[in-house]
């Protein structure tokens, strides 16, 4: 289902501008690698989880209309289907 206020393209480029520019270095460690990562692409807040849906009800919590953006910490995707998760991060 689309966000209200803002497209899924727009989100996307949020999301990624804030991770790379904020959020990658603090969360990119050992102990997070391989979880899951959502950020709220209006507010910057972001949960970490095993589960991204664990993570997106902690935020659905404090911002009902929250727009997400999830990915997986230290990876190229947040899943596969018949593929292979290609690790992006840096061996700590």
């Amino acid at each position: 289902m689309p966000h209200a206020r803002l497209s899924n393209e727009e989100i996307d480029r949020r999301g990624l501008d804030i991770y790379k520019n904020i959020i990658q270095a603090k969360v990119e460690t050992p102990e997070n690698i391989g979880k899951q990562i959502v950020i709220d692409v209006e507010t910057g807040t972001f949960e970490i989880d095993q589960d991204g849906l664990k993570a997106s009800r902690r935020i659905l919590k404090s911002n009902p209309g929250a727009a997400f953006f999830g990915l997986r910490i230290g990876y190229n995707a947040v899943y596969t289907i018949g593929g292979v998760l290609t690790r992006t991060a840096k061996p700590c």
